[in-house]
């Protein structure tokens, strides 16, 4: 399920040799370079775990098989054709994520706010081109695009408070194709990250407002600003569901086995079946998958690991399996034992 466009290098066994083609036509190699592998192994595991010890718990076990999680729209188009209204409302969601910088063997967890909404923002920025030895003639859209890409930092820097997670990164700048040249028009792509729907709001009425004064500023034409409707919605875990998970695992793989950790600002669409009108309780954990001793290099500075959707990725297979099955396992059975 979902293995991304990335060409993975050799050196391993098992190293992906496929070529296909994206949604979006670029042919390019895959590879599971963010773990969907394992996480479809662990779901396997653990419903077979379940089904094996179907004598020992009583409730309705739900396994979702979702596609097109990395594109971050899967969940919601299950939603959307009915999934928890075609098929029983569970009373708790549960996933697993494997992480690239934690040794296979270990479990990790975040209460509350684990991973952040996710905004992508279009700005196309309008000049008048011209020639690059006569700029009075012109209103220079890279100028212009310029004091955008730096105005827009302080939004976190001087609107959101210091103690308020927020990011807004400009991937892509694009204008212009020669040296001589003023172009007409600018292409800025933003990555904007937050956690409450507060900052993100924020955030993204910051960027539009900013952007469209920027261009008055130099008298330039309003630039058109695209606030992609499909965001990534930030995953709560919820406090009293993450404790019994948190206890449940502690008892299955050894509790020093299982941490507490800061939340990331990457995102997963896990987070829309607690965004329903239900409001399920939801959990998302981490499951370490770097070999033990190349975790510990790491660690001394050593060797630097690579990250998921690295082509260098290459986790500690049967461990992380065996560790993911055990820690759902032992979750869901707490879970119909407990409620």
């Amino acid at each position: 399920m979902d293995a991304l466009p990335v060409a993975e290098r050799p050196g391993v066994p098992h190293a992906s040799q496929i070529v296909d083609e994206t949604w979006t036509g670029v042919t390019n190699g895959v590879m599971h370079a963010c773990g969907h592998d394992i996480h479809m192994q662990s779901w396997v595991g653990t419903a077979r775990n379940l089904i094996a010890a179907k004598e020992d718990w009583s409730g309705t076990l739900i396994m979702i098989a979702q596609p097109a999680e990395a594109l971050g729209n899967g969940a919601k188009a299950m939603i959307a054709d009915g999934l928890f209204e075609r098929f029983p409302q569970p009373d708790y969601n549960l996933a697993l994520h494997i992480s690239a910088g934690l040794p296979s063997g270990k479990v990790a967890y975040s209460s509350g706010y684990a991973l952040a909404n996710v905004d992508s923002v279009d700005i196309t920025v309008k000049g008048v081109g011209g020639h690059g030895a006569y700029p009075h003639t012109t209103k220079d859209p890279v100028i212009v695009g310029a004091s955008i890409v730096t105005a827009v930092q302080t939004l976190v820097s001087r609107n959101v408070n210091p103690q308020t997670p927020a990011v807004v990164t400009v991937g892509s700048f694009q204008a212009g194709a020669k040296h001589n040249i003023i172009s007409d028009e600018a292409k800025l792509l933003l990555t904007v990250r937050s956690y409450d729907d507060a900052t993100r709001s924020m955030l993204l009425e910051g960027i539009e407002r900013i952007a469209k004064a920027q261009a008055l500023a130099y008298g330039a034409p309003e630039p058109e600003v695209f606030i992609e409707p499909d965001y990534t919605p930030s995953t709560y875990n919820d406090p009293d569901l993450t404790a019994k998970a948190a206890s449940a695992i502690a008892a299955a793989i050894g509790a020093d086995n299982i941490s507490e950790a800061p939340p990331v600002m990457g995102g997963e669409d896990f987070s829309q079946y607690s965004r329903t009108d239900a409001k399920i309780p939801s959990l998302i954990f981490w499951v370490g998958a770097v070999a033990p001793e190349r975790w510990q290099a790491s660690q001394n500075a050593e060797l630097a690991l690579p990250s998921l959707h690295s082509p260098f990725f290459s986790p500690d297979y049967v461990p992380t399996i065996e560790t993911g099955v055990a820690s759902m396992t032992a979750t869901a059975l707490t879970l119909f034992e407990q409620g």
